[in-house]
C-alpha cells in the first residue's frame, strides 16, 4: 500500500509522493505535506507557466517567480495563471 499524507492543498488524506521531489528541507516538506495529485497538477501548471510566459529558467528572476507560484499553488492560495489560456473541453 502506498503512503498517505494530509495534503495542504486539498485538506484531505491522499496518496503521497514516493520520494522528495528535490533535495533539502523544502523537498522534505513537500514530501510530507503534499499529495501526489497536487504535485502532478503543479508540474503540469508549472510547464504551462514556463511555456506561456516564456520563462527562461537560467534567469534567477524566473526561478524565483516559479518558486513563489509553487508555494501559492501547493498552499491552495490564489496563484498566477497564463493569460488567455483556455483548458481543453473534455
Amino acid at each position: 500500500m502506498s503512503r498517505t499524507v494530509f495534503c495542504k492543498k486539498y485538506q484531505a488524506e491522499l496518496e503521497g509522493l514516493d520520494a522528495p521531489p528535490f533535495p533539502g528541507p523544502r523537498g522534505q516538506e513537500i514530501y510530507t505535506s503534499v499529495s501526489r495529485r497536487a504535485w502532478t497538477e503543479w508540474q503540469a501548471h508549472q510547464t504551462m507557466l514556463i511555456n506561456e510566459k516564456h520563462l527562461n529558467m537560467m534567469e534567477p528572476d524566473s526561478r524565483r517567480y516559479l518558486q513563489r507560484e509553487m508555494e501559492k499553488f501547493l498552499a491552495g492560495e490564489d496563484y498566477d495563471r497564463a493569460e488567455g489560456y483556455v483548458p481543453p473541453q473534455v
